[in-house]
């Protein structure tokens, strides 16, 4: 765990802003004390869900894409952390574990040119270094039996979501997806675009769900080999909300049936999302509560493993509003999965 940089007394500090005759979620989550033995300090807490931070845009610069997504997890601490504990909430299942720090590896990408395409090539070997760092994290939270809430960085990151849960489970898992992309290009060197191609072509993930697609912006090749792959499933944003040849309550349940008999992720790119700040921003896509009864929907599910929200790319003028975006899906998620507790074995 030499990348993992806990969340500690003092971070909680600078951030909570207590008031009087109020109980605030900050001052009721968990945090670890070592970092030594993760497993193992995992499995005697008493918590549900394990929230962490990716503070990278690597993978993001290693796909042509608009850096940014780094800031997404401390935007998220600010206002996360001073929402109300209440009956709602449930802040004490909750530990905030901390950050995977890839500062070093951000340094080096400051430095690139992405017209450059050996700097491309390195920025991708780069993105394996933090796959390595990402699967090992997400192995450790969900072999403990806790479900990881991951925040920030690129798409790449749903490779080592991917590959870590399947190795805990020791099974390929499912995801579905909530993306104006597909993630699913070739493997030609990790990057943002390519999460899901890899993690399906080695074997972590067996049925995906793409929620959304944007016509506009998904090859024709992109739509063939969706086509080859029966485990490989979508809809297209344009038939849900613009010709409305499928409704979004039905195809709720079709991404379910083909994702949900079995552990399965909850990817939420917010490139989806209308207006929300990103590597991708969008002036057509879902709404805040669209993607809000998405995330309800597939917390509520029996076998769902963890939820991840990614490519959010904050501005100092932006950073509340995603704040509260990601926060609201965090809390979403929380609470439609702690009203439908099941456990689930990972050994």
């Amino acid at each position: 765990m030499e990348k993992l940089v806990l969340f500690n007394k003092n971070d909680l500090d600078l951030l909570l802003k207590k008031r009087a005759n109020e109980s605030k979620f900050g001052e009721h989550i968990q945090l670890l004390s070592n970092s030594t033995h993760i497993y193992e300090s995992l499995t005697s807490l008493d918590v549900d869900y394990v929230v962490f931070g990716i503070p990278e845009d690597v993978g993001v610069f290693a796909n042509y894409g608009n850096r940014g997504a780094a800031k997404a997890w401390e935007a998220t601490l600010k206002v996360l952390l001073n929402i109300q504990s209440n009956g709602f909430t449930n802040a004490n299942k909750v530990l905030i574990l901390g950050h995977l720090d890839f500062s070093k590896e951000m340094e080096k990408i400051d430095k690139y040119d992405a017209s450059d395409k050996k700097h491309i090539e390195k920025a991708r070997k780069l993105t394996e270094k933090i796959d390595r760092h990402v699967t090992d994290l997400i192995y450790q939270i969900v072999k403990s039996g806790k479900k990881p809430i991951i925040v920030g960085g690129g798409h790449n990151n749903a490779y080592g979501n991917l590959k870590g849960s399947s190795l805990a489970f020791k099974k390929p898992i499912n995801v579905v997806n909530f993306d104006a992309h597909s993630d699913f290009r070739r493997e030609e060197g990790r990057h943002s675009g390519n999460g899901f191609s890899y993690a399906f072509a080695e074997g972590f993930l067996k049925n995906y769900f793409i929620f959304g697609l944007h016509e506009n912006y998904t090859s024709d090749h992109i739509f063939k080999t969706l086509d080859r792959f029966k485990a490989l499933q979508f809809n297209t944003f344009e038939a849900l909300t613009i010709r409305k040849d499928k409704k979004f309550k039905a195809e709720l349940s079709r991404a379910a049936k083909h994702v949900a008999d079995k552990p399965f992720g909850v990817e939420i790119d917010c490139d989806a999302i209308k207006y929300i700040p990103s590597s991708a921003m969008t002036p057509s896509g879902f709404s805040i509560k669209k993607a809000r009864a998405f995330v309800t929907y597939f917390g509520k599910q029996n076998n769902v493993a963890y939820l991840h929200i990614c490519e959010a790319a904050p501005t100092p003028e932006t950073e509340t509003i995603v704040g509260k975006l990601i926060t609201y899906l965090i809390t979403d998620f929380m609470r439609a999965n702690q009203a439908n507790q099941s456990s689930y074995e990972t050994k």
